[in-house]
């Protein structure tokens, strides 16, 4: 009868660590998950700042440069196009990610032309309220690279919990998958031609 109550016991007692250990990892990457939608969520809190922006910058400068319409024009649609692509913090995978980011480049790319012609009028570039949205946009951009940076340190984290044994087995009940990373943009590992 003590043995029968020992063994018991024994069990109960490997039961209960086993339970623990399952409830401890699984809170864990819950904890990790949220952090990496977290992260999301200031990602696109800073580029939607971007595109808050954006009309007010395009108005400026159209009270100036009429004739640039075209260039205000692609602004506009980029804007749209940027606004338009969205993901959901649950499918955070690659491709996804990539997406979003091709849109946000574009965009990007379309304000770097904006702010060249602006080169071309003297006034504009002396008119203050320029100035300042110049200003906060180039504060924005710097708000982006580091929100997107603090975004893949946390995927990065995530992804690493939950590919290490034993705690693969627990995502993969569970079904936990690996979150997409922001990368560099093609044809960034090379510097531009600069010619003189």
């Amino acid at each position: 009868m003590k043995k029968g109550l020992i063994a018991l016991a024994v069990v109960a007692v490997i039961f209960f660590a086993c339970f623990a250990w399952v409830k401890n990892s699984y809170n864990r990457m819950v904890t990790a998950e949220e952090g990496v939608s977290a992260a999301w969520s200031q990602v696109e809190n800073v580029y939607q700042r971007r595109a808050d922006l954006i009309p007010n910058l395009v108005a400026t400068v159209k009270g100036y440069a009429e004739h640039e319409s075209a260039t205000l024009e692609n602004v506009i649609a980029a804007r749209s196009n940027a606004t338009r692509v969205t993901i959901d913090p649950e499918n955070l995978s690659a491709e996804e990610i990539g997406k979003f980011s091709q849109a946000q480049g574009e965009l990007s790319n379309a304000l770097g032309r904006l702010l060249m012609i602006t080169e071309n009028y003297p006034d504009l570039k002396a008119n203050k309220n320029f100035s300042d949205l110049q200003a906060q946009l180039e504060g924005t951009e710097n708000r982006i690279a580091t929100e997107r940076m603090k975004f893949n340190e946390s995927a990065r984290a995530y992804n690493t919990m939950i590919r290490r044994f034993p705690s693969n087995i627990i995502a993969s009940v569970f079904g936990f998958e690996k979150k997409g990373y922001f990368e560099a943009q093609a044809g960034a590992e090379s510097a531009p031609k600069v010619e003189f």
